[in-house]
């Protein structure tokens, strides 16, 4: 496994190399620095701890301080989020090491990880894309649910049924997105079409 955290910037279109017009996301990701390397010896398993988004010292409670204190020491810096990736896939970091988006190239297939937009609550037409009921003269139920159950058998609503509730909010993962292009020199990835969550958040690249 190998992955990078970032931040989703926004969308864009480019062109490819066959000429043709595309729309892709742009992810700032990392330079991540490495927090903590775990071993099957001592901790029972294979993993790194990975930490993205500097941060003022005076948001930084002593714990953690002490947690990132060799960090801190070769990069002069705090970090606010941090992600375990177990199994890493890439060359043994040391801590203090920083990954960067070169670790994946134009071309690859990776998995994005974000919170998705909220949308608040919803009808059942926007939440689960029910088509709604007729738009014909004398017709009073356009965007209503309609029938959710039996009367006599079973007698009660069946679990799971699809309703109208909160919706978006939630962590979500995108597989399969292709990766357009890599700009080293502002820690960019280029991906190919969207990419869950509003502009601005968290968002982890990865590949299992």
């Amino acid at each position: 496994m190998k992955g990078i955290l970032g931040k989703k910037l926004g969308m864009l279109q480019l062109w490819n190399e066959e000429g043709k017009r595309i729309g892709v996301t742009a992810v700032h990701a990392g330079p991540c620095a490495v927090l903590q390397v775990k071993n099957k010896d001592r901790d029972g398993y294979n993993a790194i701890q990975i930490a993205y988004n500097e941060c003022k010292e005076k948001n930084v409670t002593k714990p953690e301080k002490g947690h990132q204190k060799i960090s801190f020491e070769k990069n002069k810096a705090y970090y606010a989020n941090s992600l375990e990736l177990r199994d890493y896939s890439g060359e043994a970091p040391q801590v203090g090491d920083l990954i960067k988006c070169e670790i994946f190239t134009a071309g690859e297939k990776v998995m994005i990880s974000a919170v998705a937009k909220g949308k608040g609550f919803q009808g059942v037409m926007k939440r689960h894309g029910f088509s709604g009921g007729r738009a014909s003269h004398g017709f009073t139920t356009h965007r209503e649910t309609g029938s959710i159950g039996a009367g006599t058998d079973p007698g009660r609503v069946n679990v799971g049924k699809k309703m109208p509730g909160r919706m978006g909010g939630k962590k979500v993962t995108v597989r399969n997105l292709k990766v357009f292009r890599i700009v080293p020199e502002d820690n960019l990835i280029l991906i190919e079409g969207s990419v869950p969550g509003p502009n601005g958040a968290p968002v982890f690249v990865y590949q299992k």
